[in-house]
């Protein structure tokens, strides 16, 4: 069984054929989709999606970067709000984005860490996405951290040494299709740490991997994921598997079968 630790399923690229790219996903072993929010406006349909699939698709509530677009209180008290309303299995996405605009930096620092207190609050896992920010996050970090705070960095492309550090503050690490892209580089990071910090993600509609590239991503493509992953590490696809899975349970709390 393998788990989708990150994909977006609920947006409105999957509208035409949602259903069936669930059944892809479950007839290639992919049984568990992790839904990360993304704003207010996404919580409607991903809880949507939830009520369908309860057994294979779990939620997250989050304020992701790229929508703090000015004064997040608003949306961070709806998170709050949600919070005592449904179950979530984790906050997020959320983190710094400084890829595509620095304007709102500080917005996104004050939106991310409040994000990490709700965490702590609630004990849930936190899934940071980290575009351009590593340096950012572990400042913040070194501030909010502590020994119960656990997540996801999310479609990790940094450093040996950045991976590191995540994994002293106790994360996991999340690889996805980039693994699978010839100049990427990934592939060499990767191979210097250890799979039990590892799981396995899509992220899609985003970032398909080979030989899928260029196309919409979907959760039914983890399996190449895998297989890269597996190659890296002389592993079995069976071994990988297994083990990223049980990483992906500890993580969101869940209960599996026995691997």
């Amino acid at each position: 069984m393998l788990i989708d630790t990150h994909t977006h399923l609920f947006l409105p690229a999957f509208n035409k054929d949602r259903d069936e790219v669930l059944t892809r996903a479950f007839n290639e072993g992919v049984l568990k989709c992790f839904l990360p929010n993304i704003n207010g406006s996404t919580i409607g349909p991903m809880l949507y999606l939830v009520d369908q699939y309860p057994d294979n698709c779990y939620p997250m509530i989050g304020l992701h970067p790229t929508s703090v677009k000015g004064d997040p209180a608003g949306e961070l008290k709806n998170l709050r709000d949600w919070l005592s309303k449904r179950k979530f299995y984790a906050i997020g996405e959320t983190g710094l984005d400084l890829y595509w605009d620095t304007t709102y930096l500080e917005e996104q620092k004050e939106a991310f860490t409040f994000q990490i207190r709700l965490a702590k609050e609630f004990d849930l896992p936190v899934v940071i996405h980290s575009r351009e920010s590593f340096n950012e996050i572990f400042d913040i970090l070194d501030q909010e951290n502590d020994p119960n705070l656990t997540g996801i960095f999310h479609s990790f492309t940094g450093t040996p040494e950045q991976a590191e550090r995540i994994i002293g503050y106790g994360f996991k690490i999340g690889i996805g299709g980039i693994i699978t892209y010839k100049n990427a580089g990934l592939d060499r990071v990767a191979e210097q740490i250890d799979p039990g910090h590892l799981v396995l993600e899509t992220d899609s509609p985003y970032l398909a991997p080979v030989p899928q590239r260029g196309k919409r991503n979907e959760p039914s493509y983890l399996p190449y994921i895998a297989e890269k992953t597996a190659e890296i590490y002389r592993m079995s696809v069976g071994e990988i598997t297994r083990i990223t899975t049980l990483n992906a349970a500890h993580v969101f709390r869940i209960n599996i079968p026995v691997l």
